[in-house]
């Protein structure tokens, strides 16, 4: 009798077990937010990743890389996420409306002039955009959050918003573009890591963004003047790949949502403290404690201003999303109405 075959069975049980396990394993590839828009991605999206397959106790092996690392551009990203070639992407929403319109619906300009109208407007609209993801672009929206109030950074003298007239303005999205034109500026569709350079060499102007995303990539230091009046809160989502979806069971897929909620939830309230603590250090104001002190002139919020951005949304950023949404989703506008006007009493 061979006393090596009961070792030679152990060995192979085990390495069926190996076996079985590794191929249990899901490998995920992650397109993160660009690192250069600060706290919100250092804070929390990076470590989410990183610490996602203890956190649900599932058998996960992810790859987290940002968006300004892969070279990729921030408005092809639903179309990777189509393909497959990356399974989570943190959505740059602003800028792959281009591909979907539809996305807009969640934050024109006028729409959300603070965080709890953002709030009420956001969650009304997701299911309309998340329905549509699904069926065009094979991907499932796990959830949305807002860098914050989205800012005017200029270089050269404003006090109000009829001074951008004649300038040349940075713009995400196309809602935000229509805006600046109404006004008289001229908008110019800039990716976020380009923008620094852009007003450095005076291809810009101005440049719209928030706060702290600005100070973390030292706008700053090439511009002069801040308005801090919200045309938009810049809300961004994440993607998941049907087929990656699909791969997870009933029970899988509800602990992977309950740890996107919970991930959504934490950055909707770090938002809004790290929106106000920027503004004051854009400015030179104490306390400081988040980002870079700066000595940016504030400009003043006007009455007039105010209703410029408050009788936006009627009279420019619905009427014209609206025509451009309902030509590729024909229900669109319609939606939008039945959701979130239903939530302003539009």
């Amino acid at each position: 009798m061979d006393l090596r075959l009961p070792s030679l069975a152990v060995a192979l049980t085990a390495l069926a077990f190996t076996s079985a396990a590794q191929a249990d394993t899901v490998s995920l590839k992650v397109m993160g937010q660009p690192g250069s828009t600060g706290l919100i991605q250092k804070n929390y999206e990076a470590p989410f990743f990183e610490s996602l397959a203890e956190k649900t106790g599932l058998d996960l092996d992810i790859t987290y890389t940002p968006v300004d690392v892969t070279g990729v551009k921030e408005t092809e990203q639903l179309r990777l996420l189509k393909s497959g070639l990356f399974d989570i992407i943190a959505l740059r929403l602003g800028q792959v409306s281009r591909d979907e319109p539809t996305i807009l619906g969640l934050d024109l300009v006028g729409q959300n002039p603070d965080y709890a109208t953002a709030k009420k407007t956001i969650d009304a609209f997701f299911p309309v955009v998340d329905k549509q993801l699904q069926a065009k672009f094979d991907t499932k929206l796990l959830g949305v959050w807002p860098f914050g109030p989205q800012v005017l950074f200029c270089k050269p003298e404003i006090a109000e918003l009829s001074d951008l007239d004649g300038n040349k303005v940075r713009v995400y999205d196309q809602s935000l573009a229509n805006f600046v034109s109404s006004v008289g500026g001229t908008p110019v569709p800039i990716g976020f890591s380009e923008v620094h350079q852009s007003l450095a060499r005076g291809v810009i102007d101005c440049a719209i963004t928030g706060p702290s995303s600005a100070n973390t990539a030292a706008w700053p230091e090439e511009t002069n003047y801040m308005l801090p009046i919200a045309f938009q809160v810049a809300v961004q989502g994440y993607g998941i790949n049907l087929n990656t979806w699909n791969k997870f069971s009933e029970e899988e897929q509800a602990t992977i949502q309950a740890a996107f909620d919970e991930l959504s939830g934490e950055i909707w309230a770090y938002s809004e403290e790290i929106f106000n603590d920027a503004v004051r250090c854009n400015v030179g104001e104490e306390p400081c404690e988040t980002v870079k002190l700066y000595d940016l002139a504030l400009v003043p919020i006007s009455d007039k201003d105010k209703a410029t951005i408050q009788s936006a949304l009627k009279e420019i950023s619905f009427p014209a999303w609206k025509e451009i949404c309902d030509k590729v989703n024909p229900t669109c506008s319609q939606d939008w109405l039945d959701t979130v006007g239903k939530a302003l009493g539009f």
